[in-house]
């Protein structure tokens, strides 16, 4: 395949020739024989995106789901109409946060769902709300699972039981494959900390029939390194995920990391608060650090912590779209004095400390432009700006996404030798940049093979003339 006259680098064009799944020549290039041809036309080319922090599984029951917070659900009222939806069966929601209506309880789930068995999945994604109904069906007879308050119907880090207590089964992928091929995403890192080798292996499953076709590496257990990982699957960073009210013992802690790196497995730490931070450095102080030992959120991290990031040589995965969703409640529930230390991103990149971007979905959006776009505006919903200095230009947004998974120090490029995993845009980057746009993306390609064309957009194709089929 040849693709013609693409933008590189935000000046350059060239044609760019892959075989075999990967870049094989950059330059003036004349069709051979029988090869496929796509014009560009001056749209840029960029490395395929990689979402350094989603969820899969998540995103895709998601979308089967009842949305139950900011921005769809604002108050009260408007929970007990979603949750009062007629039907039968399990109700599923999520993203619901206590600025809607405090902290839900099985008594005022029974008043808005009646009889129906609902549980409501709190936007942390730690803690779900069940009403009685729901508790009659999980529990019968038997005895209350640790992290359930019967009382409130409030569960707490129950992911596992609340799975077999349902007979859950992983998701089908191919929505949410198609929906990140649309966006160029070419790639995920999963950052769901119970992934174990049964994931892995769903994983493997649904990338081999197509459904996720992006490249994934997988975080989570230290089991997950204990076999051969599966066909198509990169074993990633070992997952542990803090909580402010309930850290886990100190020295756990130390020997989970310790564990990873003796498994050769960097560490990915969940920090949303400032005491969360505290804690996971000290941590990894304790039990050393490892190059490529990252902090995924970084939610509240003041100059000092920052510093200490720095000097320990730790990286850092960031959601910048996090301003955008829930800024405007940030200003209201964060404590002023810690308001300049949200989801910073300029002072990471002075101070030297690698950064990648993730979406955390579906806790967040899933479009990597939008983080982009927040990315340079800091900007809330209310159009509040949160942290100026924080801001990005629209490379270093975009050069987020680019970063190599396995080595979020290398900005991955459009080069020979390159993976063919490739995102062409509409246009040239001088206005791409300025609008940041998911609409833009043209053509997304994994390997060589394309995985979405645009409908409205798709681009000229011809073959070289030589071609008896042309």
């Amino acid at each position: 395949m040849l693709i013609r006259r693409a933008e590189m680098d935000g000046q350059t064009q060239a044609d760019v020739r892959i075989s075999g799944g990967r870049i094989v020549a950059i330059g003036l290039l004349a069709p051979v024989d029988g090869e496929r041809v796509i014009e560009a036309a001056g749209g840029a080319l960029l490395p395929g995106l990689h979402d350094h922090h989603i969820h899969c599984a998540a995103l895709a029951v998601a979308r089967e789901s009842v949305a139950c917070g900011p921005p769809d659900v604002l108050d009260e009222e408007g929970l007990a109409a979603a949750l009062a939806r007629p039907g039968a069966g399990w109700l599923r929601g999520i993203g619901y946060h206590e600025s809607v209506a405090g902290m839900l309880d099985a008594a005022r789930l029974d008043r808005w769902a009646g009889a129906r068995p609902v549980r409501v999945q709190h936007r942390s994604g730690r803690m779900w709300f069940l009403n009685s109904a729901a508790m009659a069906l999980l529990l019968g007879d038997g005895p209350s699972p640790p992290g359930l308050d019967r009382a409130s119907g409030q569960l707490f880090d129950a992911d596992p039981w609340l799975r077999d207590r349902l007979g859950s089964v992983p998701p089908d992928f191919a929505a949410i494959g198609a929906e990140l091929a649309a966006m160029g995403v070419t790639g995920v890192t999963d950052m769901s900390p119970a992934n174990d080798g049964a994931m892995a292996a769903h994983f493997a499953g649904e990338h081999r029939a197509g459904h996720l076709p992006q490249r994934v590496v997988l975080a989570g257990t230290l089991g997950l390194s204990d076999a051969p990982p599966p066909s198509g699957i990169e074993i990633g960073p070992a997952k542990l995920h803090l909580h402010e009210q309930a850290l886990p013992d100190f020295d756990d802690c130390v020997a989970f990391l310790r564990g990873g790196h003796d498994r050769g497995r960097v560490a990915a730490i969940h920090c949303t608060t400032q005491t969360e931070l505290v804690f996971a450095l000290a941590a990894l102080g304790e039990a050393g650090v490892m190059p490529g030992d990252r902090i995924e959120h970084a939610g509240v991290t003041p100059d000092t912590l920052l510093a200490d990031m720095a000097r320990m040589g730790l990286q850092a995965v960031s959601q910048p779209h996090f301003i955008a969703e829930r800024g405007d409640r940030y200003l209201t529930d964060v404590d002023a004095r810690d308001r300049p230390f949200l989801y910073r991103l300029g002072a990471f990149v002075r101070a030297g400390v690698v950064l990648a971007g993730g979406s955390d979905a579906p806790f967040g959006s899933a479009d990597p432009w939008a983080a982009m776009r927040a990315a340079v505006s800091r900007r809330t919903a209310a159009d509040a700006l949160v942290g100026v200095d924080e801001a990005l230009t629209p490379e270093q947004a975009r050069d987020l996404f680019l970063a190599d998974p396995v080595d979020l120090s290398r900005v991955r490029r459009v080069e020979v030798g390159a993976a063919a995993d490739l995102c062409l845009l509409d246009r040239g980057w001088d206005d791409a940049r300025t609008r940041l746009n998911a609409g833009d993306v043209r053509l997304t390609m994994i390997g060589g093979s394309i995985v979405h064309e645009g409908v409205d957009q798709a681009p000229v194709e011809c073959r070289s003339s030589a071609d008896p089929a042309a």
